[in-house]
């Protein structure tokens, strides 16, 4: 009987540690449109969406970039926007510096990239592996 109930317990663990690590490695592309048919937004701090996918490549959520029209400091405020919806990297057409700075202190990756939101997903998955 213990013997169950341990294994129960262990299965439980390691599915736990697989859904936290899917949520933590999100992939998000600054978009232009809502859909994953749109094209890179120029600069990420001002993109008026992001596109945010798991590591299967699996469209999770379309999200309003709520400091597009912000001052300054856009890009140090979207970081933690994003990484609290577990995003680990950000496809834009450029960043700026603050943005920069803010993904470092973050640990989270970036990748400069011009065209299709589909074609900027490919690359960030092929980046991952």
């Amino acid at each position: 009987m213990k013997k169950i109930g341990l294994s129960v317990l262990f299965m439980v663990l390691l599915m736990t540690s697989i859904g936290d690590a899917e949520d933590k490695g999100k992939i998000a592309v600054a978009a232009k449109e809502n859909t994953i048919a749109s094209e890179v937004s120029g600069v990420a701090a001002r993109s008026p969406y992001f596109l945010i996918f798991n590591r299967a490549g699996t469209l999770l959520e379309a999200v309003d970039n709520p400091y597009r029209e912000a001052g300054r400091r856009a890009g140090a405020s979207v970081v933690p926007f994003l990484a609290q919806k577990g995003v680990a990297a950000i496809v834009a057409g450029n960043f700026g510096k603050n943005m920069i700075q803010a993904m470092e202190s973050q640990g989270m990756q970036y990748i400069e990239f011009q065209g299709s939101a589909e074609a900027a997903l490919k690359k960030a998955l092929e980046a991952s592996k």
